[in-house]
């Protein structure tokens, strides 16, 4: 077993990381997770840092009980990649051209569509289940209902921070050299809006008023305020997914245009902040990943590192321990505060030599020096996954 204990907790907090390492502020939160009477136990993943309510890099066994923060306010963040059959000798040396016709056929930052996507009109898209999807908006909260039409618009956007758009590069192996295309997104501002009011639902109900942190504030099963929480959580969590696979989709199509004789494998997708149903020791809990992948046994999933250092396609090795969970990245190792205080953006270009993106002061606090080293992280979690391909990007797309 490759995981330490966290001392002074009442359920098991498992490691997967030297626990001295561990910043004291999320060393803390971890102890307050620990404590809570509902938690069966916890998985922290090598890429664990200080977040808001709950840890960042935290896997959560709850019994009968979830706590929103320890999802995050960006329901159902996660990553989606899908192979090519291009090589890198199809690429154009100058790749500039391919990342503007990136940035201007989906938008990001805090850009939004004109109008919203049709499905019908984008080729390789799911068609199934978006009338639905939507008529489900009226059932949920009726504070969101004026956002319907902004909810709608940033479909198959991207956002900002550390949302990416990249194609990438395989490395080493028979495939060296494998184009691959790759997105992190998520719910967008319906899931934020969403996710903060059930927070602070959840922080003025009474059985929350004595815990070591209100951010832990939990629903429990059979009350109103859980089932509430979870018929909004289900539908935000679809969002995000439909959200990545209308961006994937969009970026196929664009490949297409440029090199007629793609071809795909099928894509791979995978949430990072979210809830799931599980079993563990013959005992059902509501496991929360907040910076975490699934990755039971033969389970697909996608680690990225940051702009410059190249991500990871894994496969899960099914361990109940992790509750069958990796790491969703390389994890900051410092807030954005002090990397905009510590790089300049000389730093940003050093450090993102060779790769087509942004190298000015508004992505100075995602340069690569801010982030963990992957390689590390990705030692530190050999028994949770086996890798299947290192990916190195060439194009970086960022809010």
């Amino acid at each position: 077993m490759g995981f330490s204990l966290l001392a002074g907790t009442r359920a098991p907090v498992r490691v997967w990381t030297d626990p001295y390492g561990i910043e004291p502020q999320a060393a803390r939160q971890l102890r307050n997770i620990g404590a809570l009477p509902w938690v069966q136990g916890v998985a922290v993943m090598p890429d664990v840092h200080f977040g808001k309510g709950a840890t960042v890099g935290s896997v959560i066994a709850m019994r009968e009980a979830v706590s929103p923060a320890a999802v995050g306010v960006d329901i159902g963040c996660g990553m989606s990649a899908v192979r090519t059959s291009l090589t890198a000798a199809d690429l154009p040396d100058d790749l500039a051209g391919l990342r503007r016709a990136v940035e201007d056929a989906i938008p990001v930052g805090f850009a939004q569509r004109d109008e919203p996507v049709d499905p019908r009109r984008i080729r390789g898209l799911e068609q199934r289940g978006w009338v639905d999807f939507w008529r489900r908006f009226t059932d949920l909260d009726r504070r969101v209902a004026q956002l319907e039409t902004r909810a709608r618009r940033q479909l198959g956007t991207l956002g900002g921070g550390n949302h990416f758009i990249e194609v990438c590069l395989e490395q080493g192996g028979a495939d060296a050299g494998r184009v691959w295309l790759m997105l992190h997104s998520g719910s967008r501002n319906i899931g934020k809006e969403l996710a903060e009011r059930h927070m602070a639902v959840a922080r003025r109900l009474p059985h929350n008023v004595d815990l070591p942190d209100r951010d832990l504030a939990v629903f429990l099963t059979g009350t109103p305020e859980m089932d509430a929480y979870r018929r909004d959580l289900w539908w935000a969590q679809e969002y995000a997914r439909r959200n990545r696979a209308v961006m994937l989709a969009v970026l196929m199509n664009l490949m297409r245009e440029r090199f007629p004789q793609v071809s795909y494998d099928d894509p791979i997708s995978c949430h990072h902040n979210y809830v799931a149903e599980e079993t563990y020791e013959g005992v059902d809990v509501l496991v929360t990943r907040k910076g975490a992948i699934r990755a039971g046994l033969g389970d697909l999933g996608i680690i990225p590192g940051s702009m410059g250092t190249g991500s990871y396609i894994v496969r899960g090795s099914g361990n109940d321990w992790s509750y069958c969970s990796a790491s969703h990245g390389a994890g900051r190792r410092m807030s954005r505060a002090q990397a905009k205080r510590t790089y300049s953006t000389a730093d940003l270009a050093a450090q993102t030599s060779g790769v087509e993106c942004r190298k000015d002061a508004g992505v100075v606090d995602e340069i690569p020096g801010a982030y963990k080293d992957i390689n590390e992280v990705m030692a530190q979690q050999a028994e949770l996954v086996e890798v299947v391909a290192h990916l190195k990007q060439v194009i970086c797309v960022k809010g």
